[in-house]
């Protein structure tokens, strides 16, 4: 099967060679680097006039793909860790995602800038945080993350059909994990695509047991939140099924409606620190829509308050793993 690197470099390939007016930024993203995870390898010398590398500058590199998306073009620009895209905050924030309404009538503004992000690789304070909280609820801005259960040529075409400018985080341990494929995830689960206009699948039983929970996750969680269930499932016979966003904002909590409602418990999971998160912003969505049939409050588990620790071991007590999960579903259905 296909590594998830190779899947977003085929992606990204074809979305090149199909359309003409698609430039591809980044540093160190021409060969023979292909930038720092590879996913842009031997796109250059396919197209040497629009895959770029640029200077060491996040603001810079971004606003350049702006004047692309405004004079027509459009553009998908790699930030090398998704730390450093707080450089590039007033241009995707105060400008991007402004440009789309400000000039009195809607202007398209198909920019994509990837993040790979999130721990997991040991890379310390400084490379390895989840940063998509900061860009939840701008007016104008959508956000995405890459899973395993989504072909990125899919996710890339949402995100470039938009209109809107969109931040797409791309969890660095994905990289090299395997892609799912014709549903089956393994001899428990299978997965289906429930919303193909946010790209969110479901990850079910394939025995299609009563939901007991339902956990939400983006797609970088999702290999420790199905650890989680496979364990709930084989040791405490609870049920799971697990609903993993392709965009994460605006969250479409619509097509999942009746999944919420009829479980005995929803949780969401995520890499980002508490306060002010994407998880709060789901749990809101939740309880707005469903307060009269929700059983239990809707579980939240979020990274803990602290800087990413290089030390393996130091950074596992940090960020959420299968057992804290495992815990909080079980101690949540008991209350």
């Amino acid at each position: 099967m296909e590594r998830v690197v190779e899947n977003l470099n085929r992606a990204l390939g074809g979305l090149l060679d199909r359309d003409p007016s698609v430039y591809l930024l980044g540093e160190d993203v021409v060969d023979p680097y292909g930038g720092a995870f590879k996913a842009t390898r031997g796109l250059s010398t396919r197209h040497p006039d629009r895959v770029l590398a640029t200077p060491i500058s996040e603001g810079a590199l971004v606003g350049v793909a702006n004047g692309l998306a405004l004079s027509g073009g459009k553009a998908v620009v790699e930030i090398m860790f998704s730390d450093f895209v707080a450089l590039a905050f007033d241009q995707i924030v105060n400008f991007a995602a402004k440009s789309v309404s400000m000039y009195g009538h809607t202007v398209p503004m198909p920019v994509v800038v990837r993040c790979p992000t999130g721990g997991g690789r040991g890379y310390g304070p400084t490379h390895s945080q989840s940063l998509q909280k900061h860009f939840i609820g701008v007016p104008g801005l959508s956000v995405y993350e890459m899973s395993p259960f989504l072909d990125n040529a899919s996710l890339l075409e949402l995100a470039m059909a938009d209109g809107r400018p969109a931040v797409l985080f791309e969890d660095k341990v994905l990289y090299g994990q395997r892609m799912h494929q014709d549903g089956v995830v393994d001899e428990l689960f299978g997965y289906e695509l429930v919303d193909p206009e946010s790209g969110t699948t479901v990850v079910s039983l394939r025995d299609d047991a009563p939901c007991d929970c339902v956990l939400i996750a983006p797609g970088g969680l999702s290999a420790r939140v199905l650890a989680a269930a496979r364990e709930l499932f084989v040791q405490e016979e609870i049920c799971c099924r697990i609903v993993v966003p392709g965009r994460l904002y605006p969250f479409a909590v619509e097509p999942l409606l009746d999944l919420l409602g009829s479980a005995g418990l929803v949780c969401v999971v995520e890499d980002s620190s508490a306060g002010g998160t994407w998880g709060t912003e789901v749990a809101t969505l939740v309880y707005r829509r469903l307060w009269g049939r929700l059983a239990r409050p809707v579980a939240l588990l979020s990274a803990a308050d602290s800087i990413i620790p290089t030390a393996a071991h130091l950074e596992r007590e940090v960020l959420p793993q299968a057992e804290d999960i495992r815990d909080l579903v079980i101690e949540a259905l008991r209350a």
